[in-house]
């Protein structure tokens, strides 16, 4: 059976397909959404190594359950100053930030 000759594209082209491309608003808005969702599975990520509940995490670095729950799955904006409070206090991390044009 011979095998059919399929276009093959990059993310980033199926990026431009979907959203349009970078710089323009429903782009930029994907981009940000994604970052926030990256955000909430790094955090979730790394309090599951530290083998820490949702409930654990938020005594730890004085907030609560529901919080992080919203932050994790996306449903919430996080102030950086709780950011910074829940990775310190709350996962013993540090928070290291980068700027790209």
């Amino acid at each position: 059976m011979k095998a059919e000759n399929k276009k093959i594209t990059s993310f980033s082209e199926h990026l431009d397909a979907q959203f349009g491309k970078i710089g323009t608003e429903p782009r930029e808005k994907y981009e940000e959404e994604y970052e926030t969702f990256e955000l909430g599975v790094m955090l979730q990520e790394m309090r599951k190594e530290r083998g820490m509940t949702q409930e654990q995490l938020a005594l730890k670095c004085g907030t609560t359950k529901s919080y992080i729950s919203k932050i994790e799955n996306n449903t919430s904006d996080i102030r950086l100053s709780t950011l910074m409070r829940i990775i310190r206090q709350g996962l013993g991390g540090h928070l290291k930030l980068s700027l790209t044009e």
